[in-house]
């Protein structure tokens, strides 16, 4: 590991209990770091656990303490009831197709959280997977102290332990075998990053809206490297939140997924295009295997300030 990385652990890592909502709420009496905090949640056919982490994060976030400012779920399409449960529970519910309809929306996680930039008001945006199981207040209130109390901090990542099934410390099977090794090859200054692909983070808006976002699950990759190229290291920060359960895909879902992820190492490493942005994956047929082909994401959304609409909104 680079004797910069090393620093920077000791500098920026953090636990969640090193900043208790006592001193996040002083940060907020006056103090001069605090921002209004929006809370997002991308969902698609999560009617199961969204509901729940919604009235996590009212009841103790913005009910008991005011924390958090706004929270906005952006339902990406579902078919089952995530919206009604959300709303239910006490979000602001925002169709993705109808935020910025001059540009059709594609699918894609990257597409979602580009998208609730347009819908949020937040100085500081939280984002928080829809699937997490015994969702913790502090998944939230660990990600946004940092930036609440120390100006110089840009970029938080939560950091936790993942199981699989009832065996800890599998999960993150991507992180491993595709995102660590890429991080560490080629942006070495990202290899103390426990979580470099885990969905919960907090981040300004001002950095956000100076970035491009891919809309598929090169997202968190994408934004993480390139938040590094444009505030530097030390901007950046991780928080242990302890552990996080959710909802695990099967082994075909994390080649597509892990697929994505490569293409936005390779645009970022030379800006230039896939010999064939596709991936064949097989599966068992009665007559033996059958190829799957999809397509690999290949699409980015530019950074959120260089489209009118929202320049037109932050100026009103």
């Amino acid at each position: 590991m680079l004797e910069e990385v090393e620093g920077w652990l000791t500098r920026r890592s953090w636990s969640c209990a090193d900043r208790p909502l006592e001193q996040l709420l002083a940060a907020g009496d006056g103090g001069p770091h605090r921002g209004s905090v929006s809370v997002v949640l991308p969902a698609l056919n999560e009617a199961a656990t969204v509901g729940d982490i919604v009235r996590v994060i009212r009841r103790e976030l913005m009910e008991k303490v005011r924390l958090v400012d706004e929270l906005v779920v952006i339902d990406s399409g579902s078919t089952d009831a995530t919206a009604e449960v959300a709303r239910r529970a006490g979000a602001r519910v925002i169709r993705r197709d109808a935020i910025l309809p001059r540009i059709p929306a594609v699918p894609g996680k990257g597409e979602v959280l580009w998208r609730s930039l347009l819908v949020t008001g937040g100085d500081i945006v939280c984002f928080i997977d829809a699937d997490l199981k015994d969702f913790s207040a502090d998944f939230v209130s660990g990600i946004v102290g940092p930036l609440l109390t120390d100006p110089s901090v840009q970029f938080v990542k939560a950091m936790y332990d993942r199981p699989l099934g009832d065996t800890a410390g599998q999960g993150g099977r991507v992180t491993e075998l595709v995102a660590r090794p890429l991080l560490n090859l080629h942006w070495p200054q990202l290899a103390g990053f426990v979580q470099p692909l885990g969905g919960e983070y907090a981040v300004r808006r001002s950095l956000l809206e100076q970035l491009p976002f891919p809309v598929g699950y090169g997202v968190e990759l994408g934004l993480l490297v390139d938040a590094l190229h444009t505030v530097g290291l030390d901007a950046l920060g991780q928080v242990d939140v302890g552990v996080r359960k959710h909802r695990h895909q099967d082994g075909q879902a994390l080649g597509r997924m892990a697929a994505a992820i490569y293409r936005t190492a390779q645009l970022r490493l030379s800006r230039g295009h896939l010999v064939r942005p596709s991936l064949t994956q097989f599966e068992r047929g009665e007559h033996g295997f059958v190829p799957h082909t999809y397509p690999v994401d290949t699409e980015e959304r530019p950074p959120m300030r260089e489209i009118e609409e929202y320049v037109a909104r932050r100026a009103a």
